[in-house]
């Protein structure tokens, strides 16, 4: 019997985290002949406003709103700067206040979790200092669902250890949106946590047309490059509400990252997870081509996929429906381990989990008969009842830490030794 320590810590979906962010109106033309259209219209009235008007209508939005976020005014002042460009105003004849007021105007409150929290990944922190023997700092990232079922994704820091223990950094008290978005070329783009806000405060959101319904379900894993470098790479699904594909978020500071398509056959796919360093001289990636296989995939280059080798098939009962990859792969003595998640009966979803060859991983030299994480009792319901689903976990000493997903709804923790799970797929 597998021994499985589960963590009584649990996160859930809160409404309470909200960000400030733009309110997108068309700069269309006249909604009706000789008037103008909305933007300008509402533009046009906050300049009518003689400044006593303003001013009171600006302390009205300030007494709802400048408690509950972080640097309001300046987010108001940012959202005017791009209405400034778009409707070519006189920014020298505006004053502060009725700038901030049209900012204001453009700008609406969204709660970024208030529909599920889920799918999480985890990583080592980039920062190790200052902590007690056997303790790890960790990032998470998690797949957090708000109106609309927008998809973005959020971040949470804490501790491991030691031991089989895990302790969250508390959420700081304000939400920000990462911003400042430019393009960086071949479809990319850069975008820029606030220099003032922290990991567990920012929230990526949708940027480009080919993301706009939704950021879902990144693998993040730490990836050392040839020469020694390291750089933290999440694959992810952007999806515009009719197509999905494959995208890559990498950075080397959690404060800039760049998101950017990848090409090839295999991007037109969802649930890809790469290889933490390349393998015989190849970087390789895990996916799911045909949605219910899972394949093996080569590469002289990190953004370019083919279609790959296969590596599994369904073959047990809790897997029948489709198998899948439950993150990166993980590099321990005996080989590559790699979390599968399998959809058996009445679409029920286990974590499972193979082992493959550290030389060649296209050979799997041990597979789990029997789930590792399964849903049951209270873990059964949910926005998405009977799933449990991660999209990463990580070494912690002799133990496998993993973070998972439950009925899309909250995200839940466990503990594993290494070595039971390992005999476990003998």
């Amino acid at each position: 019997m597998l021994d499985v320590i589960h963590s009584p810590l649990r996160l859930q979906a809160d409404p309470a985290r909200v960000v400030v962010r733009p309110f997108h109106i068309p700069i269309e033309a006249a909604s009706l002949p000789g008037r103008p259209g909305r933007v300008r219209r509402i533009a046009d009235a906050v300049l009518e406003m003689n400044e006593d008007e303003a001013d009171i209508e600006l302390e009205l939005v300030l007494r709802d709103f400048e408690a509950r976020h972080w640097q309001t005014r300046s987010v108001f002042m940012t959202r005017y700067a791009q209405i400034e460009t778009a409707l070519k105003l006189d920014g020298n004849a505006i004053s502060e206040i009725k700038k901030q007021l049209i900012g204001a105007y453009f700008c609406h409150e969204y709660s970024y979790a208030a529909a599920a929290l889920m799918n999480p990944s985890v990583i080592p922190h980039p920062d190790q200092s200052g902590l007690s023997d056997g303790a790890i700092r960790i990032a998470m990232s998690l797949r957090a669902v708000g109106e609309g079922h927008i998809s973005s994704i959020a971040f949470r820091e804490g501790i491991l250890g030691p031991g089989a223990h895990v302790e969250l950094m508390p959420e700081p008290p304000f939400a920000t949106a990462a911003d400042s978005a430019h393009e960086v070329g071949n479809g990319a783009i850069e975008v820029h946590r606030h220099k003032d806000s922290s990991l567990s405060g920012t929230v990526l959101f949708p940027m480009t047309a080919a993301q706009s319904k939704g950021l879902e379900d990144m693998r993040l894993v730490e990836f050392t490059h040839d020469d020694g470098r390291v750089e933290w790479i999440g694959t992810y699904t952007a999806y515009n509400g009719a197509v999905i594909r494959s995208e890559l978020l990498r950075t080397s500071d959690f404060r800039t990252f760049t998101l950017a398509p990848m090409s090839g056959p295999a991007a037109r796919n969802k649930g890809m997870a790469l290889f933490p360093r390349k393998v015989g001289g190849d970087y390789l990636m895990i996916g799911r081509q045909d949605g219910e296989n899972v394949f093996i995939i080569r590469s002289d280059r990190i953004d370019h996929w083919g279609e790959g080798e296969l590596l599994l098939t369904p073959k047990y009962p809790w897997e029948m429906v489709q198998l899948g990859n439950c993150g990166s792969p993980i590099e321990i003595d005996e080989g590559w381990l790699l979390l599968t998640h399998g959809v058996g009966a009445m679409r029920k979803y286990s974590v499972g989990a193979i082992l493959l060859d550290k030389d060649d991983p296209s050979k799997v030299l041990g597979r789990m008969t029997q789930p590792l994480l399964s849903p049951a009792d209270e873990d059964r319901e949910g926005y998405v009842p009977n799933v449990v689903y991660s999209c990463g976990g990580m070494r912690h000493g002799d133990l496998l830490f993993l973070p998972y997903g439950v009925a899309d709804s909250s995200v839940a923790f466990a503990f594993v030794p290494i070595s039971s799970l390992v005999n476990s797929m003998r």
